[in-house]
């Protein structure tokens, strides 16, 4: 534990220092207030931003994990060669990047909300739209480390991370759509619920279209999605779905690091 903990401290101080965490942290921050001094108040702006979070956040998070892991390779190393668990190291690298990226992200969405005296009127809406985004973050984290302890080379790694985020927050509901249009004579329901939970970006919209009662946001599935589990419960399920999505690649990244060949 004092391992994990002295290792954590480490991350935590040096990621803290880093500019793309830093300029994480400031886009976040103006592009909110820029939502609020210009939009005409929480209400409008929030939809905006929620649109923001669901595309911005999932590229920066893989992003900057997948760099960062490349660029800490040597220092991987280096702590292996001592009498250090592979876990324990794991847990630091991972607890210490989804704090630190989580950390720019708050404070890049909550300052704005709190210099222009919006945060006690933004409500359960603002309250979710963040914990998506916290949750939004871990999840894509996960699949950082995934790519980079499964793919060695940084420039494929980073291409492989960049095609992730594509597909899931651009092509994915292109295809879906396709795929409603193409079999528009049979029951779809069960399959785009499927479809939905296979797909993180989209659990993520619509727990903020819940929050934010915003149809223009909803995907197919999304609007699926609330037909059958609307309400409380649909926040839930959908929390849930992304509260898996953050562990079985998680734990998948954590068996490849375990075995990998350093």
């Amino acid at each position: 534990m004092n391992t994990v903990r002295t290792l954590l401290v480490r991350q935590i101080r040096d990621l803290s220092r880093a500019r793309a965490v830093a300029g994480y942290g400031a886009f976040m921050a103006m592009a909110t207030w820029g939502l609020l001094h210009f939009g005409g108040g929480p209400e409008r702006a929030m939809p905006s931003l929620a649109t923001l979070v669901v595309l911005v956040v999932p590229l920066v998070t893989i992003l900057i994990t997948t760099t960062y892991l490349y660029h800490s390779g040597d220092f991987i190393e280096l702590i292996l060669s001592h009498p250090v668990g592979r876990r324990p190291v794991f847990l630091s690298l991972y607890v210490g990047l989804v704090t630190t990226l989580v950390g720019a992200l708050l404070l890049g969405i909550l300052l704005p909300f709190a210099f222009t005296g919006f945060a006690s009127t933004a409500g359960k809406g603002l309250g979710l739209i963040v914990v998506a985004a916290a949750l939004l973050t871990a999840v894509f984290t996960s699949l950082g480390f995934l790519v980079a302890f499964k793919v060695d080379d940084p420039a494929r790694g980073n291409g492989v991370a960049l095609l992730l985020w594509l597909t899931m927050a651009v092509l994915y509901d292109g295809v879906v759509l396709y795929a409603a249009y193409r079999f528009a004579a049979y029951p779809l329901e069960t399959p785009m619920l499927v479809l939905m939970g296979l797909n993180p970006v989209d659990v993520a919209r619509v727990v903020v279209v819940m929050a934010l009662d915003a149809s223009a946001m909803m995907g197919y599935t999304g609007a699926v999605f609330q037909e059958f589990f609307g309400g409380a419960s649909g926040v839930v399920i959908a929390l849930a779905c992304l509260t898996l999505w953050v562990a079985l690649p998680g734990v998948a990244a954590l068996r490849t690091f375990v075995r990998k060949d350093f």
